[in-house]
């Protein structure tokens, strides 16, 4: 099991000290052309977690490739980048301008812009035509059969599965009882993801068996190994970055002491065998 961070919730050249707590960076998700996202406010606390309207922001393709990319390699990690666009041409066109990173994926999922016209499938299929480099499909937990989705993104290409990306949510303002966010609806992440994350993950992994990144509401020891034991293969923490920064480290020292025990008990999807393999693999 490889510790992540979920795409937007981490700048490693701003922070590089808690980049190097994980096993891998995940850039933010770039985009062909420079991007200033939505209006502020965009992100709101809420009772469970967090919402965000950030909508993409991005430095655009070739600000990423000349001048992110190689302060981002000086760090030394395996770098995964996350790549985004509002066609299949916009994704495989900067899927084949990348090369030398350890993954790319594709956010076929983000709540705060328009979709892409195209199907995840045709953008998949495009994109495993344009590069060699290992793909994972960024898939939302609010499509009505994520199975079928899974299994459909695997026939076109993908190697991976990034599961799950925030779901639509809003806050209101206590006073004026308008949404607090200027675009209104915004994506929910933190705790109250977690279940459905959990869902996400064993559905799947159950349709695919491809490699998964888990993701959604992870901040304790217990999430990660429930991420695994559901089919993980790595996980990523998000929105726990923002309250502490620290949290890839406490979590991979206590996995180090987690009774094995307790790892079997918890395994109810995957076999024991194989979840202690990834769980211990630190």
């Amino acid at each position: 099991m490889l510790l992540l961070n979920a795409s937007g919730c981490l700048d490693a050249l701003v922070a590089p000290e808690v980049a190097l707590q994980l096993d891998g960076f995940v850039t933010k998700t770039i985009t062909p052309l420079p991007r200033e996202g939505n209006a502020p406010p965009r992100i709101a606390e809420t009772e469970h977690g967090m919402l965000n309207a950030i909508g993409l922001a991005s430095p655009g393709r070739e600000h990423f490739l000349h001048d992110h990319l190689p302060r981002l390699r000086e760090l030394g990690l395996p770098l995964w980048v996350s790549v985004g666009g509002f066609c299949a041409e916009d994704y495989a066109e900067t899927c084949a301008a990348l090369d030398d990173v350890y993954a790319i994926e594709l956010n076929l999922s983000c709540p705060n812009v328009d979709e892409a016209a195209d199907s995840a499938s045709e953008i998949v299929a495009l994109c495993r035509r344009s590069t060699s480099l290992p793909l994972y499909a960024k898939l939302s937990a609010a499509h009505p059969d994520l199975g079928q989705l899974a299994r459909a993104v695997a026939a076109a290409g993908a190697d991976g599965l990034s599961l799950i990306n925030t779901l639509r949510g809003m806050t209101l303002d206590p006073v004026s009882h308008a949404p607090t966010l200027a675009r209104g609806s915004g994506g929910l992440s933190g705790p109250a993801l977690k279940p459905v994350a959990l869902h996400a993950v064993h559905t799947c992994f159950a349709a695919t068996k491809l490699p998964i990144v888990g993701m959604g509401g992870v901040a304790t020891t217990r999430d990660v190994i429930d991420m695994v034991s559901c089919g993980a293969r790595y996980v990523a923490l998000g929105t726990v970055l923002f309250s502490e920064p620290d949290a890839p480290r406490r979590i991979r020292d206590e996995l180090s002491v987690v009774e094995l025990d307790d790892v079997r008990n918890r395994a109810h999807a995957v076999d024991n065998s194989h979840i202690m393999s990834r769980v211990f693999a630190v």
